[in-house]
């Protein structure tokens, strides 16, 4: 296979930035195209014809993965502080404490406003910004360099990023000593046109004159009876602070950001062909939502705070996840099982035939927000919404363990 490069096809180009941190002649450079995504672009001026650009590229050369058995937990992090932070379960948490004991550095993606970029910090006490789910491909800086540079260096580095960001960095490292190097991968499901929250911006700064000063896609607080109570993993609550102070929130449920995304009619192209959607991985550790937890592993549901999934996919990554099962509650679980909840480690995502269609109108100056949700966006079913609030997840195993107890006190009768 051929990389954008050497075919200028976008469906062979993930976004990594790997060919731009790589050239050591300035001549390549990220451009945004219509779609909202970026896509290098040579200065042939500058260019040398060296190839270290499609050296470095996912799309030209073996990607190396991990095939070898598996070690899977499940569970949370026992602090709930860290869990209301956390996107799900508090797990990269727990893996930050049981690797970076001295002189590390953290590599993630950090967010404000509307940009996502890569940075890194030298205390865990920091981590903070790379907690929670970006939904928007971050801008990778020079963080490829960097982390090149504190290997050689002998600092522990831990570098958490998507599967592609992590094939990147493998082969952007070429001979470089990995011994102290931890790569951290998230399940993703493809990344959306940054386009969307761009028109979500517009509208909010027309109708309240305000723009977005922060976004959380997985918000859990929520105020009952003046008091604040912790919860809403399942329902994946976006919360909006805007610059003059105003909170937002909606869940999933009600919210077009969530229906248009998983109907895929937004992703980059690269997404629908994903090189990185199988069970055999780039990274030493996979972290994702212990989504199905409610049907097989009910008992680390914990009553909705968040629930993740930690896959060990080498022997330094399951070493790891070991030494980080001390900072949580939960325990292994069998990894096909899992795997059938997982559905980016198993396919890529489905191409959506409307998705040229939906993006004209998402780059349409003259398509407002407004008219988007009103032309794309269909309102949840009554049947939708019974079976998520009247017979949700948490309801479901609230019966099952009073079924459970009942059915104990029967059994300890009748002998």
């Amino acid at each position: 296979m051929k990389g954008f490069l050497s075919t200028n096809d976008k469906v062979h180009c993930c976004g990594c930035e790997s060919c731009k941190q790589v050239c050591a002649h300035d001549a390549i450079t990220m451009v945004e195209d219509e779609e909202g995504f970026r896509y290098p672009k040579i200065d042939k001026s500058k260019c040398v014809n060296c190839g270290l650009c499609k050296l470095v590229c996912s799309y030209e050369s073996e990607i190396k993965k991990h095939s070898e058995e598996k070690y899977v937990f499940g569970g949370y992090h026992k602090s709930i502080d860290v869990r209301d932070k956390s996107t799900s379960g508090g797990a990269f948490t727990a893996i930050v404490e049981a690797f970076c004991d001295d002189n590390y550095v953290i590599f993630g993606a950090k967010s404000e406003g509307l940009n996502v970029y890569h940075d890194y910090v030298e205390s865990k006490n920091e981590i903070d910004a790379f907690r929670k789910s970006k939904y928007s491909q971050s801008n990778m800086q020079e963080s490829y360099k960097q982390v090149k540079e504190f290997l050689q260096k002998g600092k522990k580095v831990l570098f958490s990023g998507t599967p592609c960001q992590i094939s990147a960095l493998e082969k952007f490292l070429m001979k470089t000593d990995r011994k102290n190097l931890l790569t951290v991968e998230v399940v993703c499901e493809g990344v959306p046109s940054p386009h969307y929250v761009k028109k979500l911006d517009d509208y909010f700064n027309k109708k309240y004159n305000s723009r977005i000063k922060s976004l959380d896609y997985r918000y859990k607080k929520t105020k009952k009876f003046f008091k604040t109570v912790y919860g809403h993993w399942d329902f994946q609550v976006m919360s909006i602070v805007l610059n003059n102070g105003k909170h937002l929130k909606k869940d999933r449920w009600f919210n077009p950001f969530w229906k248009l995304w998983l109907e895929h009619l937004m992703s980059r192209p690269s997404c629908y062909e994903c090189l990185f959607a199988t069970s055999d991985r780039c990274a030493d550790i996979t972290l994702g939502d212990l989504w199905g937890v409610h049907l097989y592993c009910p008992e680390l549901y914990g009553d909705n705070l968040g629930c993740s999934l930690v896959i060990g996919n080498s022997d330094k990554g399951k070493s790891i996840i070991k030494n980080a099962e001390k900072f949580m509650f939960g325990h292994k679980l069998d990894f096909n099982t899992a795997l059938k909840y997982q559905s980016p480690m198993r396919k890529t995502i489905n191409t959506n035939e409307k998705r040229e269609d939906f993006l004209k109108d998402l780059c349409d100056e003259r398509m407002t927000y407004k008219k988007i949700v009103k032309k794309w966006y269909k309102k949840p079913s009554l049947k939708l919404l019974w079976s998520k609030y009247i017979w949700g997840n948490r309801q479901k195993i609230c019966f099952w363990n009073l079924k459970n107890r009942k059915r104990g006190i029967k059994n300890g009768e009748s002998n």
